[in-house]
């Protein structure tokens, strides 16, 4: 079968009764499933799921030429993961059970109830889905590799941690479900994104709206779009992101900052997948695949009442977690280089030349502002840079001014400020004790390098040489 996991399915009806087609097919694309395809000869369902990509298959048992009964078993045995949902006239029991043994999804006894006919093919794609990313999941921790590794080109990276990250994006990406994607200012969740858009297949664009600053009004004609004559002013129509995010996917950024009228609205268009344009009163479907992102707390924010319950639970279906830059040190020399690059070309200069110390230098610093601040960081020393070797004096200062100022949250701190005390007694230490543990710890904060461990402890190289010589001695 001709199946990729990151595109849209088709739900294929299979009945040689063409009224009962026309009606359910009118039924599910009046629900939003705008992919639907139908069969009158039994003869040519084979073939068909073996062409396109079908999500869920409704299949009635009493055709000529095929009935449904002998194709059943066929289908389970070429395409096992593919949910089979009977749609019949017959309310017998025996053939019920005889088609859920022979692995159809569910039994449907015409005339059947349409929320009980949409809620089963919902669930049938539920599944569907599930079966896929737990099958991406494993393909991608047995090989080592991702499905579709250029979707996180943009992304410079060497961390397992990001990789494992990647490898949870990619049997995501194909999902239905809202995906939410936390961790804290200046990780690159808006590259996080990009990227779960990218393995998507999604053949729409990706439409980005940040809500920061969007009060009710404002967020409902971003969102929707107004008629012409909606409001005072409107005096042409608007289309809406939703609508320019047809077939793709629509990134809210900065989810946490919603007002309350705001989080109505946006959980009516998850949970229904309609909305309606400002002045306008006919609804509208959407398939644009949501994504959203936030550095805030929303489990406090519910708790404090501020963020709804129910829509916080239906936008994290799924959660992707950025990691800040301080738990993927690895990751600073491809970053500088990478940051370097890219100034020198904005700057029209050539490429400086980094000291081996400086790497060194940046992996010590917290980055409460993440990889937005090394590179803010970067693209400054090199606009000051003139020839040579770049300089550190530049880094040193913006380290020593933001630690210095309490840039850095106290919570992200490595060492609590009485850790030079731990491991002595209940008295005091000894002035020679402290300086010693102070040397210690500067030394391995800087990896051994002399002169950026004289920057910690805010004395001069010579200096340090001197109580280094001295310890020897001792």
């Amino acid at each position: 079968m001709a199946d990729s996991p990151f595109s849209t399915p088709t739900i294929l009806l299979v009945d040689d009764d063409t009224s009962v087609v026309f009606s359910t097919s009118t039924i599910l694309r009046g629900a939003g499933f705008t992919d639907v395809d139908s069969l009158t000869d039994s003869r040519m369902v084979m073939e068909s799921i073996a062409k396109n990509e079908i999500g869920v298959l409704i299949l009635d048992l009493f055709m000529p030429h095929i009935s449904g009964e002998q194709l059943i078993p066929k289908i389970r045995m070429q395409f096992p993961e593919l949910p089979i949902i009977v749609m019949t006239a017959s309310d017998e029991v025996e053939k019920a059970v005889y088609c859920m043994k022979q692995g159809a999804f569910d039994f449907l006894v015409k005339p059947v109830d349409e929320n009980r006919f949409l809620a089963t093919v919902n669930k049938a794609l539920e599944v569907r889905s599930l079966r896929r990313q737990v099958d991406d999941l494993k393909h991608s921790l047995l090989t080592g590799h991702l499905k579709n590794e250029s979707a996180f080109a943009g992304i410079v990276t060497k961390s397992h941690k990001m990789w494992a990250l990647f490898q949870y994006m990619t049997s995501v990406a194909s999902s239905s479900e809202p995906v939410m994607i936390t961790g804290e200012t200046g990780v690159g969740k808006e590259l996080i994104a990009k990227a779960l858009h990218l393995a998507s297949g999604r053949k729409g664009e990706m439409i980005a709206i940040n809500i920061a600053g969007l009060d009710d009004a404002l967020f409902s004609d971003t969102l929707f779009g107004h008629k012409k004559g909606a409001f005072s002013g409107a005096s042409q129509k608007r289309q809406g992101m939703i609508s320019r995010a047809k077939g793709g996917t629509l990134f809210l950024d900065e989810v946490g900052d919603l007002e309350p009228q705001s989080q109505v609205k946006l959980l009516r268009l998850l949970q229904e997948r309609i909305y309606y344009q400002l002045g306008g009163d006919v609804p509208l479907l959407s398939d644009a695949h949501i994504l959203c992102a936030t550095n805030q707390n929303l489990r406090k924010l519910m708790e404090e009442g501020r963020f709804r319950a129910d829509l916080y639970f239906r936008l994290s279906v799924h959660e992707v977690e950025v990691l800040p830059l301080r738990e993927r040190l690895e990751d600073i020399p491809l970053l500088t280089n990478h940051f370097l690059e890219l100034a020198a070309n904005s700057l029209d200069k050539p490429i400086p030349t980094p000291p081996p110390e400086l790497y060194t230098l940046l992996a010590s610093y917290h980055f409460p502002g993440n990889i937005r601040e090394l590179r803010s960081m970067i693209f400054d020393a090199v606009a000051r840079h003139k020839s040579g070797m770049l300089s550190m004096d530049r880094f040193k200062k913006l380290i020593h001014d933001r630690s210095e100022s309490g840039a850095i949250d106290k919570n992200l701190r490595r060492a609590d400020e009485y850790e030079i005390f731990n491991g002595f007694s209940a008295t005091l230490p000894t002035f020679k004790e402290v300086e010693e543990r102070l040397i210690n710890e500067a030394l391995l904060r800087a990896k051994g390098n002399q002169g950026i461990a004289a920057g910690f402890l805010g004395i001069s190289r010579q200096a340090l040489n001197q109580r280094l010589k001295k310890k020897r001695l001792e």
